[in-house]
């Protein structure tokens, strides 16, 4: 009963949105804790300490909440340890090291767009990983909802490329679909892990190694009661999004989960041109990215739909 619900394509659609809405907050949140904090685009050690505490704690409460809700504390087994290891090496400390300090060299609206491009990562990997099969459909679905992002960031787009900030951000995207191949492979029918441990200790780990670079290189926060407000805000964000979109992956196939990613770069946009001023959405252009989007989403999972009815 609670597998059916978990793999229902509208409780996917919902709890994936909720979790893109999260994570598009992130962009204007980082954005606004660099400042808050003092720290410049060039001070990578202080956004390693920032990313590092950051983590730290949306690990804590990950573990938390979860040791709540099983009713016991969530204790990795020994076994369970290298395969927490290499999920906090791709979705914590390799991809955050590259978005923090992208982020810090290029605009929300390039990071956006560049972001959606985990969707084809995630989609490329899972397939050569033999998790399931690249088709059509999910080719024209990513190219669909990737072309919703191109439009929606065309007017505050500029087309100088940079790889230290643009460049740093595409690896990020290829780390974070490693990192959802490996959680898929873990949670599945081969290795049963609980997805909310697996978050919660790969958080943990990772954010303790990040602050550990960064504060040997002498990184520093500057932490007023507002910075700290920040940072337990995108504490949350990566506790909440991480260990629910961990939850559909163990259920789902990773094409059907990660094509809502294209919906993670539309939010930060909608929430990066209220907060940041970097650009809009609410217009014609924006309301036709939001259609190519949704096509896109619609065009991966329809197969899985016709498969089913099958």
């Amino acid at each position: 009963m609670i597998t059916s619900k978990l793999t229902n394509t509208g409780f996917v659609a919902l709890t994936a949105f909720f979790c893109c809405l999260l994570w598009g907050s992130a962009f204007a949140g980082v954005k606004t804790g660099y400042a808050e904090m003092g720290i410049t685009a060039n001070d990578w050690a202080s956004q390693m300490v920032f990313a590092g505490v950051r983590f730290l704690i949306a690990g804590l409460m990950a573990l938390a909440a979860g040791s709540v809700t099983e009713k016991k504390l969530l204790i990795p087994e020994r076994k369970s340890i290298p395969r927490i290891g290499v999920i906090s090496l791709f979705q914590t400390i390799l991809q955050y090291f590259f978005y923090y300090i992208g982020l810090a060299h290029t605009t929300g609206v390039k990071a956006a767009i560049i972001v959606a491009a985990n969707v084809f990562a995630a989609i490329l990997i899972s397939s050569a990983f033999g998790q399931e099969k690249l088709t059509v459909r999910k080719i024209v679905g990513c190219i669909l909802g990737f072309s919703g992002i191109v439009l929606v960031n065309l007017t505050g787009l500029d087309f100088h490329l940079n790889v230290l900030g643009d460049g740093f951000i595409l690896l990020c995207t290829i780390a974070s679909g490693f990192s959802s191949v490996f959680m898929k492979k873990y949670t599945g029918k081969e290795c049963h892990e609980n997805p909310v441990l697996l978050s919660g200790w790969q958080f943990a780990f990772g954010g303790a190694v990040m602050w550990l670079i960064g504060a040997v290189a002498r990184g520093h926060m500057h932490l007023t009661g507002r910075a700290w407000m920040i940072l337990l805000y995108l504490a949350f964000v990566s506790a909440a999004a991480y260990s629910l979109w961990a939850v559909l992956l163990k259920y789902n196939p990773v094409s059907k989960v990660a094509v809502f990613g294209f919906l993670n770069p539309l939010c930060g946009v909608m929430i990066s041109s209220m907060v940041l001023h970097e650009t809009g959405i609410f217009n014609l252009q924006g309301m036709t990215a939001l259609l190519l989007v949704c096509s896109g989403i619609f065009t991966v999972n329809f197969e899985k739909k016709v498969r089913e009815t099958a």
